[in-house]
């Protein structure tokens, strides 16, 4: 199986380089209320309260989430830094982070009716 499709390390590496990156649940979530995040990334072992938290955030400002076939550490050694919440602030690079990756649902609807 090519790892081309699931491991995103390049692209991780690349958007921090470039400033497109936005990393931690407190600055991803202020980039979504601010419109700055295109697109929101979790990694596959984030805990399932923080993913509903990033869930919520996201949801609130219509900014699709995606689950990485990535770990923290994974993440760690792509850009030097663990963290399991990524946002992409850049269309382009959202586009291609997204490809290949789990859509996470992330309506505003699914905290409301339960």
């Amino acid at each position: 199986m090519s790892t081309a499709k699931t491991d995103k390390s390049g692209l991780i590496s690349i958007c921090r380089k470039a400033g497109k990156l936005k990393t931690g649940m407190d600055i991803v979530k202020s980039a979504c209320d601010n419109g700055e995040a295109k697109a929101v990334f979790a990694a596959c072992d984030l805990s399932p309260k923080s993913l509903k938290e990033l869930r919520f955030a996201a949801a609130r400002n219509d900014v699709p989430v995606y689950q990485l076939s990535m770990t923290m550490d994974q993440i760690a050694v792509a850009m030097g830094k663990r963290t399991g919440i990524l946002a992409v602030t850049d269309g382009g690079f959202a586009k291609s982070m997204a490809k290949g990756t789990e859509n996470i649902s992330a309506d505003i609807e699914d905290f409301y009716n339960d």
